[in-house]
């Protein structure tokens, strides 16, 4: 239903839901820091002075083709230095450390570590490297998990080249950058969930590894010998991950992992056939 000004009835008022849609707001709502935006430093539309100092990124993606191009894309801008491109997410933590980008451009979905993962990890260890989430994903759920893990921002691979741009200059500046689009549909999910967390959420960093890894048809014993644990310890991980989702098969395990972008389609057919 439409007021008389075309916009949609939310049940919230216009001007609070202006201030939540502002992403230090939402953040501090999804995860319970502290920050209410204020000052002129704060506007819903924050603009990026432009400095001389190249910022430097690194380009973390499984798919060759979407990595080089971004990188094509990405050194025609003279603002943008990339520094080094990763495989995967073990490679992207190991080149974010070992580099310190100013930028990591991180794939959501990618072998060996996914990207809420290695964004967890360098958050704890490099608190200073900025993190941007690339990926196909535009649901609603998936900026709760980006948040969650820490990262700076969230954009679609199918954003144009000047919204990529403006969203690494964005968090290179010390903001987050989430589209307004995926914001507001955020926010009316918590609304509408009365402030729940999804079944998602309620995974840890190393029980996410293990799921994919899962997904991936790997055995416990193959999942303790690349996460270096113990096969108890993947044995518990598996045991909590099922009670937790409510999901008691290794198919259903891998049907949710391709709906949450923890694998491939591609690859958990072929654990599951």
């Amino acid at each position: 239903m439409r007021s008389g000004s075309g916009h949609r009835r939310t049940g919230v008022p216009a001007r609070t839901m202006a201030l939540l849609q502002h992403p230090t707001v939402l953040e501090s709502i999804v995860t319970g820091r502290t920050g209410i935006p204020g000052g002129s430093n704060h506007n819903l539309n924050p603009k990026v002075s432009a400095t001389k100092q190249k910022i430097r990124v690194l380009v973390a993606d499984d798919h060759p083709v979407v990595r080089k191009g971004l990188q094509s894309c990405l050194s025609r801008q003279d603002r943008l230095k990339i520094v080094g491109e990763a495989t995967d997410g073990e490679d992207a933590l190991t080149q974010a450390l070992a580099l310190m980008p100013d930028v990591v451009l991180l794939d959501i979905s990618m072998p060996r570590r996914d990207g809420l993962a290695v964004t967890e990890a360098l958050r704890r260890d490099a608190p200073n490297i900025k993190i941007l989430i690339l990926s196909v994903h535009s649901n609603r759920e998936y900026i709760f998990r980006v948040i969650q893990a820490g990262a700076h921002g969230y954009i679609s691979k199918e954003s144009p080249p000047e919204e990529l741009l403006r969203a690494i200059e964005t968090v290179y500046a010390g903001q987050t950058f989430f589209s307004p689009e995926i914001a507001q549909a955020a926010l009316q999910q918590m609304v509408q969930n009365g402030g729940k967390r999804e079944p998602f959420a309620q995974l840890t960093a190393r029980e996410r590894e293990v799921l994919a890894l899962i997904a991936h048809g790997q055995s416990n014993k193959e999942i303790a010998s690349q996460l270096g644990i113990g096969v108890r310890t993947i044995e518990t991980h598996r045991e909590r991950i099922m009670r937790r989702l409510d999901i008691h098969s290794v198919a259903g395990l891998t049907k949710f992992a391709i709906a949450n972008g923890l694998v491939s389609l591609e690859d958990g057919q072929s654990a599951v056939t």
